[in-house]
Formats: C-alpha cells, sequence, structure tokens
C-alpha cells in the first residue's frame, strides 16, 4: 500500500512500481495535498511500466518484440524516446549497453520464465547485430521497425526514465526542490530547505547486507549503480550476475562488483552505468573519460573493495582513501 508522511511541509511518497518501489521526498506549503500528487507520481510510473516491461505481456515494448521484421509499428512517444536512447548509447558504448539482448535475459531466467538450458546454448550462439544498426524508428511518426529479428529488452534504462518522469511530474506541481528514485536510482533537484544537497548513499557491492560505502550530495543530477550482488540467479549451482555481455549472450563472467555513475539524467545515468559494467574500468574507465562522464567503479580484490574514479566528482582522495566513510560533492 502508498505511504504518505503527515507532517508539516515534508512529504515521503512511496509506491509499487517495476517489481519494486518508487518514491518522493519534498518540502512544500503546509497547505498541500499531498493525494493528487502520489496519485499523478503512480499513474505516471504505471504508464512507463505499461510501455515498457517485458513482465506484462500486453506491454508496448513486448507487441513490438512480437511484431513481424519490417512492419512499421505505432508506439508511445515514451518509448520511442527510451529506444532512440537506447540506440544512441548502443552506438557510443561499440554496443556494451544493447537493448537487443532481450532473449538472452530471458533465456537466463532474468525474465518471467525459468532459466532454459535449450535458450542458453542458443542465446549463447546466436550471431546479434548491435540493436542501433537494425532497429529503425521515426520519432516525428511514432513509429518503429525492425529490419532483422531482435528481442529488445529495456531492463537497463526503464527504471532510469521512470525517475525522470517522476522529476517531470512534480515540476508541474511546481515543486522544484526535491529527491525521487526507483530501486536506488535517483534524481536530485534544487536543495533542501536547509539549503544543502540532498544526500544519496552509494552502496557497497555486499550481497549479504545493504550498507553505505561512501555518500553523494546531488544537486540538479541524476545517479545510477549497476552492480552484480543485488539481482542474480543461480544456473548449476552458479550465481550468475544479471548483466549481460553482447559479446557472448551470457552474463558477465569477469566485471566490476559495481559501477555508479552521475549524469543530467536518470536514463543517461542507467544505461551509461551497464554500459561501464560490461566494459570494465580500463575501456570503461577511458570511455568514461572521453565522454566526460562521472564514475565510480568498485573493484573486489583479496583485500577488499578497491574504487576506481573518473571525472571530478569522483576524482577525490576521500573517495578511495576513506571507503565507507567517504563524502562525495556534486
Amino acid at each position: 500500500m502508498p505511504k504518505i508522511s503527515t507532517d508539516p511541509g515534508r512529504h515521503a511518497l512511496n509506491g509499487p512500481t517495476m517489481g519494486t518501489r518508487w518514491s518522493a521526498r519534498f518540502h512544500a506549503d503546509a497547505g498541500l495535498d499531498p493525494a493528487p500528487v502520489q496519485a499523478a507520481l503512480q499513474a505516471t510510473v504505471a504508464e512507463v511500466d505499461a510501455a515498457m516491461s517485458t513482465w506484462q505481456p500486453d506491454s508496448d515494448l513486448m507487441r513490438l518484440n512480437r511484431a513481424p521484421t519490417g512492419a512499421w509499428v505505432a508506439v508511445p512517444a515514451g518509448l520511442a524516446e527510451v529506444l532512440n536512447l537506447g540506440l544512441r548509447i548502443c552506438a557510443a558504448s561499440g554496443g556494451a549497453f544493447d537493448i537487443g539482448m532481450g532473449d538472452a535475459v530471458r533465456a537466463w531466467g532474468f525474465g518471467p520464465e525459468e532459466a532454459s538450458a535449450e535458450a542458453i546454448r542458443w542465446a549463447m550462439v546466436t550471431t546479434r547485430p548491435p540493436a542501433h544498426e537494425v532497429l529503425e524508428i521515426d520519432r516525428a511518426a511514432g513509429l518503429v521497425r525492425k529490419h532483422a529479428p531482435i528481442t529488445l529488452d529495456l531492463n537497463g534504462i526503464a527504471k532510469g526514465y521512470g525517475v525522470d518522469r517522476l522529476a517531470e511530474m512534480l515540476r508541474g506541481f511546481g515543486i522544484t526542490g526535491f529527491l525521487v528514485g526507483i530501486d536506488g536510482e535517483m534524481r536530485a533537484s534544487g536543495l533542501r530547505p536547509d539549503g544543502m544537497p540532498w544526500t544519496v548513499a552509494v552502496e557497497a557491492p555486499d550481497p549479504e547486507r545493504r550498507a553505505p560505502h561512501s555518500v553523494l550530495m546531488l544537486q540538479d543530477a541524476a545517479v545510477a549503480t549497476s552492480g552484480d550482488y543485488r539481482h542474480h540467479v543461480t544456473v548449476q549451482g552458479q550465481r550468475l550476475s544479471h548483466t549481460m555481455d553482447p559479446a557472448t549472450g551470457g552474463p558477465l563472467r569477469s566485471s566490476p562488483a559495481s559501477v555508479t555513475v552521475v549524469t543530467g539524467s536518470c536514463a543517461e545515468a542507467d544505461a551509461w552505468a551497464t554500459a561501464l559494467m560490461v566494459l570494465g574500468p580500463q575501456a570503461g574507465g577511458e570511455l568514461a573519460a572521453h565522454l566526460s562522464l562521472d564514475a565510480l567503479f568498485l573493484m573486489r580484490e583479496a583485500d577488499g573493495i578497491r574504487p576506481h574514479a573518473v571525472g571530478a566528482l569522483f576524482d577525490s582522495p576521500m573517495v578511495s582513501a576513506a571507503g565507507r566513510e567517504g563524502l562525495v560533492r556534486a
């Protein structure tokens, strides 16, 4: 059930979405009725889920997946926007972030079905062109078509986009200072009433417990983390991360424990965090530096977690030296 804070002026709203929960924290005049805001935010994430879910057979994305190759398919503007952004980041990352990995995601049990040995074998021998080479989008007309068989999956970007939509909706109510999020993907706008930035923890990559590795103080920025420690399946006794490697058609075998990205929109941060997980600290770090992305790679080593920071935001002695007590300022 949704929960609404009743403290005068301070509001903490949340509700279910995409198998997890969304949240919104903000301050407003004491006379604000939070109920219409709650309803609008819930409707916003429901709209995103109805368009982009791979768990709802009747979603717009699944309808596009079922469409024959070469057929134009009408899609909502939001889905066209996210597909377009996904293709741009696919191209910019050299295919490390690829929204065309839906068959592999489902084969390995990260979709509605259990993992299938036959489907896994097929996913790992299938040659897939990068999505940006075979998906055509006519945003003006709201149409999309596939030029080759492809199964789309937006789990690496849809939550971030949902966070951006939550931010837009709050601004529509005239609320300019807030922190919104879905399952750890967060976006901050303005400042808290005390004039301080919003605080967001970068989680330590520990599957057994939730604890902060460091803390971000965000103003007008978004943050997303991709990691190997929360969403996983066990196949033949082996624990596998949910992040797919487009080069193999299977889960990443060697990757950072997590990658956190801070940028302007949460959809971009979400997608780039996945891309940099696939690329790893060397190639990913070089690309992040080239694109002026702020990124924090957390690497597992024999003596613990080693951070590798890229960009002015994370490139601080406090991050690398202070560990869990580190403080990063945006």
